[in-house]
């Protein structure tokens, strides 16, 4: 795992979640590991029955699976799978392939089909191409979640710098008084700021802001007292 999925992590976002079904213990361990470390959250599977429960648990972004199990034919399992949660992408693994297989494979509904024995690199870039989308929408939901925290971080410091600059500055509390929003037009802050603060909105400063200091809020009760008369 790379520094800023261990980031991600501990923010509480979780990069997709894949079911690995593979009864070569050392083949399995070493897929565990490559997934792992790529930051996926890895559950594994050494039959189809163990498969479908664990399907059935919990929702799975991808399942990774071999067709050769001990106790059923992979490809039911992945009927299964696809028929209850068809949203999940499916990777078939195999040291077992033929023409038919994969055939048959990409017709109940598996993405992509890797004969072993492959590289690690095949491997990562096949599960890394068919999470593309979800890698994606999880960046995307990334920038916007640190864009907004950022926004709203300028935003309380910009409404404290005004509130602080009303209580020092006589001319500029006088400007505020008479020209409304025209007076902040130097400062970062959104129309519902803006307005919040012109009309002395002390609920939504409250909700958006945080708690004031005495200094910060005489133009505020100014405000009311003005709204009240």
């Amino acid at each position: 795992m790379n520094a800023a999925q261990a980031i991600s992590r501990k923010r509480g976002e979780e990069w997709p979640h894949i079911l690995l079904m593979e009864d070569e213990i050392n083949v399995a361990k070493g897929l565990q590991m490559v997934l792992a470390e790529e930051g996926y959250d890895v559950d594994w599977a050494m039959t189809g029955r163990s498969a479908l429960e664990k399907c059935g648990q919990k929702v799975f972004d991808l399942l990774v699976a071999d067709l050769k199990l001990p106790d059923m034919n992979g490809m039911d399992v992945i009927r299964h799978v696809k028929g209850h949660r068809p949203e999940t992408e499916v990777v078939v693994i195999t040291g077992y392939s033929s023409v038919a297989s994969a055939v048959e494979a990409m017709k109940i509904g598996a993405r992509d089909y890797l004969p072993k024995p492959f590289t690690e690199d095949e491997f990562k870039n096949v599960v890394h191409e068919v999470l593309k989308d979800r890698l994606e929408q999880l960046t995307k939901g990334r920038l916007e979640s640190v864009e907004s925290h950022t926004a709203k971080l300028i935003e309380h410091r910009e409404v404290m710098r005004v509130l602080n600059r009303t209580a020092d500055d006589k001319g500029f509390w006088n400007a505020l008084m008479e020209s409304g929003v025209e007076a902040l037009s130097e400062y970062n802050l959104s129309a519902q700021a803006k307005t919040a603060i012109i009309t002395g909105d002390l609920s939504w400063i409250n909700k958006h802001i945080g708690e004031l200091t005495q200094k910060q809020l005489l133009f505020l009760y100014r405000r009311m007292e003005m709204e009240t008369w």
